[in-house]
């Protein structure tokens, strides 16, 4: 089986009240879980990372209870995408972290995971998630 996963993280205000937003499907397009939480007060960037990290921990027991031959992620900050694509360098101290904590979660998810940018408009329902949970305070 096959996953596709749409994240998103936001801030209101950059640090402000954040959220993320995580919509995971299968094979079909058929979703098989979502998340949207609030995570306090950060960054965009922080919260961007936090969705890929809620997203992992998510799936893990999914990964190891079928098999998971390929997760796909899908986020709309080409930033965050070429960071962990290794494209762009991570000189941030706790950006760093999120990376340690991505690659200990992907080993555990044993699947090939890929990570691509889509635009804004094509991740409305993590979007929508974060959004939802900003709202809802």
């Amino acid at each position: 089986m096959n996953l596709s996963i749409f994240t998103d993280g936001g801030a209101r205000g950059n640090p402000g009240p954040a959220a993320v937003g995580v919509v995971v499907k299968d094979d079909k397009g058929n979703k098989i879980k979502e998340i949207g939480k609030k995570i306090g007060v950060a960054t965009n960037n922080f919260a961007e990372y936090t969705a890929v990290v809620e997203a992992l921990e998510s799936v893990r027991g999914e990964a190891l209870s079928v098999k998971v031959e390929r997760i796909n992620f899908f986020l709309d900050s080409s930033l965050v995408v070429n960071q962990l694509n290794g494209l762009f360098k991570v000189k941030n101290g706790d950006i760093r972290n999120f990376i340690v904590k991505i690659r200990e979660l992907e080993q555990e998810a044993g699947g090939n995971i890929s990570y691509s940018y889509i635009p804004r408009e094509k991740n409305w329902e993590a979007d929508k998630l974060v959004n939802q949970a900003l709202d809802n305070s």
